[in-house]
């Protein structure tokens, strides 16, 4: 095949497929270096995937701190109830029944709570990193041991001597803990955000390599077609030319 019918071959390629580069010959440079950027953008679109989904599970464990929190502060009210000298040791008994059956809902939901079959809030994911970023790096969440006895209030209880400290102290590890997820949360939406732009202009610069320039390609078809019927009519007039010659000889 003659270089022209390959470059019209390659032309007709690029017009039809909108690549410019179709295979490694058509420019190999191009060809690798779009394969990084490539590579890049779906690191990054991968790595805003990643994130949401960071951003789900900092939000599933926030409802749980959330429903854990009011129930601290139901257990509060109820202590500083019982701290009232009007009650007796029965009515102390009946206020702490109600103490218990809140810290059992504590527990349940520092222990039952999960994002894809893990456990979020019963000490057994001391960090979780998430790949926010196309090396696979990213960021690092500390979820929050928040059972009874973490807390410091698995023995709480009314019916003696008892101090509100404690139950203080439990509120404000949670309300500790749900500000850290918050504002984790927030990082996530930034990391979102910059992702997004990132592999827009990753994508957008690897378009410019590997994409192809119809106004180009069609101002090179236009003049290889020039060229090819111009190639044309030298052949025919060449061999006019020759036919003429072998006329007079003969």
């Amino acid at each position: 095949m003659s270089v022209s019918a390959i470059q019209s071959q390659r032309l007709f390629t690029s017009l039809a497929g909108g690549k410019r580069i179709n295979s490694a010959a058509d420019d190999a440079a191009g060809l690798a270096i779009s394969e990084k950027l490539l590579a890049q953008t779906n690191g990054y679109a991968v790595g805003t995937n990643n994130a949401a989904d960071g951003m789900n599970l900092m939000n599933v464990a926030d409802g749980a701190l959330s429903t854990i929190q009011d129930s601290l502060q139901r257990i509060r009210e109820l202590a500083v109830q019982a701290g009232n000298g009007i009650y007796s040791s029965s009515d102390k008994e009946l206020i702490q029944m109600e103490i218990d059956g809140l810290k059992q809902s504590v527990q349940d939901a520092a222990r039952g709570t999960e994002f894809n079959t893990m456990k979020l809030l019963d000490g057994s994911m001391a960090d979780l990193s998430l790949a926010t970023n196309p090396s696979g790096g990213g960021l690092k969440i500390q979820m929050e041991n928040s059972t009874l006895d973490s807390l410091g209030i698995a023995d709480f209880n009314v019916t003696g001597k008892f101090s509100l400290d404690s139950i203080d102290n439990a509120i404000k590890a949670v309300s500790k803990a749900r500000s850290r997820l918050g504002a984790k949360t927030n990082a996530l939406g930034h990391t979102i955000n910059y992702n997004e732009n990132a592999g827009l202009n990753l994508m957008a610069a690897n378009s410019r390599i590997r994409d192809t320039d119809y106004g180009l390609a069609v101002t090179n078809k236009n003049r290889e077609d020039i060229l090819s019927r111009y190639r044309i009519f030298a052949m025919k007039a060449q061999m006019n030319n020759h036919a003429g010659v072998l006329k007079l000889l003969g």
